[in-house]
């Protein structure tokens, strides 16, 4: 079975913290997949502030997340604090890449968790379609 194999690309946005929640941890005693997708969601949402941005108006227009992929390398437990890397990847017309490297010292080492790619979508709302993406957030997507 071929497995998904996610790279980072060179534009890195942001890196930020986010601790490990007792509701994140499932009852394999790790944190479960789902709270992996919300902790990816998270370092979006601290990327955009930073930017004075959010999902509602993102240079402009919504967002919408279109897919979104995650490679699990290992387990996070209660008690871990993820630095959550954000790269940009590719752009087209109404859409664009976010790729997240999730990593946590542990044991005096650096453990990678999961690396994730989300393609995001420029979205309006009030229409219910994609719509072209700004140049406001071309300049914020290439790190500028």
């Amino acid at each position: 079975m071929a497995r998904i194999k996610i790279e980072m690309p060179a534009v890195k946005l942001t890196e930020v913290l986010i601790p490990v929640r007792i509701s994140d941890v499932n009852y394999g005693n790790h944190v479960g997949n789902d709270a992996f997708i919300s902790i990816i969601h998270e370092a979006r949402l601290q990327w955009l502030r930073q930017n004075g941005q959010s999902e509602m108006d993102f240079g402009g227009t919504g967002l919408i997340m279109g897919d979104i992929a995650i490679e699990f390398k290992n387990e996070s437990f209660y008690g871990d604090e993820i630095t959550a890397s954000v790269y940009a990847g590719e752009l087209s017309r109404v859409s664009f890449e976010l790729f997240y490297q999730l990593v946590t010292n542990r044991n005096n080492s650096t453990l990678l968790l999961a690396n994730a790619k989300t393609g995001m979508i420029c979205f309006d709302y009030s229409t219910r379609r994609p719509v072209a993406l700004s140049e406001v957030a071309k300049k914020i997507l290439a790190g500028n």
